[in-house]
């Protein structure tokens, strides 16, 4: 079944037009992905600003035009944390409505579970227990699985978006503020990692946007073949860390060819590099997969 699965995060959006069957993702056609920034402001007014709306309408236009042109059979979208959380949701709905394009605000539970069967896709976890972390804009999912089974999951409101407008005034950081927001971090995924630590895990597997765009950074561009179980290092993370928080937002955008990202990617190198901190291993892999994989296999079984 050809199929296009949506994942409509607070900072980006992606779509996913593939062949999917029983065995899982067999072609992939298309893997969009745009910054939309739908979380702009939301800290603060608890609402999508107009500007977020009307970027994630144009976004939504242009990627319907793919999937027309793809002649997709089904089509499901799921908006995450930043839906959650906007007390004027329905109005990304309506946008979705509009453009004959299913949107589904789904909660953070739903999310870390999706997020797990996409994240390990083309991975060798056989009988590891696994832990899958995904940075994103509005929340951060920490799930332990393995093989199949869901062992552990949790969805935390500490995402990269959410956290840079509510602890980070400016950039490069100051050392007050890097402090507040590591402690911060660390006190939200303590009871976390001590209840992972407990059922035990062997690897950990990082999706989303933060892990993927530092990998680009060490290769030179990004190649998703190359990108997909690239290894870092807490050691290389912490030197990350030390240069983005040291450089201005604009130093990141073009030394770095950060985009939409600069203004975030220290909360997200942050939050990571907090979890592995916390973990025994001292090793993450990259995942290019995510919420949309989960997506996808979520048509299907329908």
């Amino acid at each position: 079944m050809k199929v296009a699965a949506l994942d409509l995060g607070t900072n980006t959006f992606l779509c996913l037009i593939a062949d999917v069957s029983k065995n899982g993702i067999e072609t992939v056609y298309q893997d969009l992905v745009q910054t939309v920034r739908l979380g702009q402001g939301l800290i603060q007014s608890n609402a999508f600003h107009p500007d977020a709306l009307e970027r994630a309408r144009n976004t939504l236009v242009d990627f319907k035009k793919q999937i027309d042109a793809e002649k997709v059979e089904r089509v499901l979208a799921m908006a995450t944390s930043a839906a959650r959380d906007a007390s004027n949701g329905e109005e990304l709905l309506k946008i979705g409505e509009a453009l004959g394009i299913p949107i589904e605000i789904i909660p953070g539970q739903v999310e870390a579970q999706l997020t797990y069967r996409g994240a390990i896709v083309g991975h060798k976890t056989e009988n590891k227990k696994t832990l899958v972390i995904d940075v994103g804009g509005g929340s951060t999912e920490l799930i332990l699985g393995q093989r199949d089974k869901i062992l552990f999951k949790r969805s935390l409101d500490i995402g990269a978006v959410r956290l840079t407008e509510k602890l980070i005034s400016e950039q490069p950081v100051s050392f007050t503020e890097s402090k507040v927001l590591l402690d911060f971090i660390q006190t939200s995924t303590a009871d976390s990692l001590s209840n992972i630590i407990n059922l035990g895990v062997d690897q950990v597997i990082a999706s989303a946007g933060t892990p993927t765009s530092l990998a680009a950074i060490e290769l030179g561009g990004f190649d998703e073949k190359k990108v997909d179980g690239f290894k870092f290092s807490l050691e290389k993370m912490k030197s990350w860390q030390n240069i983005f928080g040291s450089t201005s937002i604009e130093e990141k955008r073009n030394r770095y060819g950060l985009g939409g990202r600069a203004d975030i990617i220290y909360v997200g190198v942050s939050i990571l590099i907090s979890v592995l901190e916390g973990l025994p291993l001292k090793e993450m892999t990259v995942s290019t997969k995510g919420v949309r994989y989960g997506v996808a296999m979520e048509i299907l079984s329908r």
